[in-house]
């Protein structure tokens, strides 16, 4: 589920219904905004591998690493509160993203030491 603020356009002079947005937001669960937040990590750590159609132009490892290592907390923390149903393909794409990062690193890591690993454990290309 992706929210789209859209839905309650605000005018340049008008300000935002904040409490339509409250409201939006309190109907939905708490596994749906988790995911939703893994899924954009997951998506601004691919554009920062350089696995974005524009490559090289917003490639950034150390930003890569962090946003990395952010997914890897948010779902090692979160892993008794979503379903495996939810969490096992976030787990794969995290595994894919970590070995993307390996690959993309001039000096890689010690295994272990790698982006998220010390909540995942070591990945092995």
């Amino acid at each position: 589920m992706v929210w789209d603020m859209s839905d309650t356009p605000a005018q340049p002079s008008e300000a935002p219904d904040f409490d339509a947005m409250t409201r939006d937001i309190a109907e939905v669960p708490a596994v749906e905004v988790i995911v939703t937040v893994a899924v954009n990590l997951m998506s601004a750590a691919a554009v920062k591998l350089g696995l974005s159609e524009e490559g090289e132009k917003y490639k950034d490892l150390d930003e890569a690493r962090k946003l990395i290592t952010g997914l890897a907390g948010l779902l090692d923390a979160s892993a008794t509160e979503i379903s495996s149903f939810h969490a096992a393909p976030l787990r794969d794409g995290l595994k894919s993203l970590q070995l993307a990062f390996r690959e993309a690193s001039v000096v890689p890591d010690e295994p272990g030491q790698g982006p998220g690993e010390k909540y995942t454990g070591p990945v092995y290309g």
